[in-house]
C-alpha cells in the first residue's frame, strides 16, 4: 500500500512539473538552458537534455514513452534518449492516475529532447 501511495505522490509531482515547465517554455526569452526551461534526464545515457513543449495535449494514438520524476529532483527522467533504440522522438506519457498502465487517465504530449545532452543539470 505504501508503494502505491508513493507512486501516486510521484505522479502528482510529475504532473505539476510538466505543467510548470510547459508554462516556462512558452515564456522563456533567453533560449536553451534558461532557468525553468523543460529538462529531461536520460537514464540510459546519464545525460540531461533541454526540451520544449511542442504539443500538449496529444490524443492517445500511437506509441508513447513514459516520463517519471527524476530521482535527483531535476525535472523528469526517461530510460531512452536521442540515438537510443526505444526513443520515440519526444512523444511522452505521464501516469496521472497512478495505475502503472498507459490509459485514458494519463497525460500525452510532444516534447522533443534538444541535443547535445550534458552531464550536469545546469
Amino acid at each position: 500500500m505504501q508503494t502505491l501511495k508513493t507512486l501516486g505522490t510521484a505522479c502528482l509531482v510529475s504532473a505539476a512539473l510538466v505543467a510548470t515547465t510547459a508554462a516556462y517554455a512558452k515564456e522563456r526569452t533567453t533560449g536553451r538552458g534558461h532557468a525553468g526551461a523543460p529538462m529531461v534526464f536520460v537514464i540510459n545515457q546519464g545525460l540531461y537534455y533541454d526540451s520544449i513543449v511542442a504539443a500538449d495535449p496529444l490524443p492517445m494514438k500511437g506509441n508513447f514513452q513514459q516520463l517519471i520524476p527524476s530521482l535527483d529532483g531535476h525535472g523528469l527522467a526517461t530510460e531512452f534518449g536521442p540515438g537510443d533504440v526505444g526513443y520515440l522522438g519526444g512523444r511522452w506519457w505521464l501516469d496521472m492516475n497512478g495505475d502503472g498502465e498507459m490509459d485514458e487517465g494519463d497525460a500525452f504530449f510532444l516534447c522533443p529532447l534538444l541535443g547535445p545532452g550534458r552531464e550536469n543539470p545546469k
